[in-house]
């Protein structure tokens, strides 16, 4: 299986880390973000992959069970192309599936932190579309790149991605608080301009390592944060960018 980010969280958010400072941001109703994450939550707490719900049974029984689910729910490549309405569907329920616990709180933490600024500058509606449609299409890219691949993609990473690429244009300057581990994990604060960016090239980097075997589709991550860049380039232009906006970031993190 596929997953977006449940490898690279180790190294990403040790070298990337989170955005620091805006505590007004964080006293604004983002509801589009909260109930994304929520639902992302809920969805993998019933499902066979949480391991928490007796249903699927233990052991090779619940093994079953999780890989019958993430083919299900998931894109496998291979099938996408076909004359299926429900292989054209995956694109989107594999945004709300994820593979592990790892996976789902590296996700749900930068979605957490870059989403509820975003949201705000954007608009409910507009950032709920945006979301969905950044995150189809960075997983439709992946599976183009990747056609013969029989292995199931799943995780909101490529939607995440997008997120961090409007955030980006929009915030250029907006402290990120980054954790780097040869200085001991020191947190330092950078802006947005210098740790995005950076992240982006270890994200080009690892696709260029990268197979079309099980691990983490890095493909998916630049396509999104191409995608959310652009758009938000497109959408507000030069003049409506927000420039020092302090952002208060959650201690800790894991995982765009």
């Amino acid at each position: 299986m596929i997953r977006n980010w449940s490898k690279a969280v180790r190294t990403t958010v040790s070298a990337v880390g989170a955005p620091a400072g805006a505590r007004s941001s964080r006293r604004r109703a983002a509801p589009v973000t909260y109930t994304l994450i929520t639902l992302c939550c809920l969805l993998f707490l019933i499902s066979p992959a949480a391991g928490l719900n007796p249903v699927y049974g233990t052991g090779e029984e619940l093994l079953a069970a999780q890989r019958a689910y993430f083919r299900r729910w998931g894109v496998i490549p291979a099938e996408l192309f076909e004359d299926s309405p429900g292989s054209a569907l995956t694109p989107a329920t594999a945004l709300f599936v994820h593979g592990s616990w790892v996976h789902l709180l590296g996700n749900m933490l930068f979605l957490y932190v870059f989403g509820a600024m975003t949201e705000e500058r954007m608009g409910r509606l507009q950032f709920a579309l945006f979301y969905l449609g950044c995150g189809y299409l960075a997983l439709l890219g992946y599976a183009g790149a990747n056609a013969h691949s029989q292995e199931s993609l799943v995780g909101a990473s490529g939607a995440i991605s997008a997120v961090l690429g409007a955030f980006l244009f929009l915030f250029p300057r907006a402290r990120v608080t980054s954790l780097l581990p040869f200085l001991f994990f020191l947190p330092l604060r950078f802006p947005a301009w210098v740790v995005l960016p950076f992240w982006v090239t270890l994200q080009w980097l690892a696709a260029g390592r990268a197979g079309d075997g099980p691990g983490v589709a890095y493909l998916a991550h630049l396509v999104g944060f191409g995608l959310g860049f652009a758009f938000a380039w497109v959408r507000f232009g030069r003049g409506t960018r927000v420039g020092g906006v302090p952002v208060a970031a959650p201690e800790g993190e894991n995982q765009p």
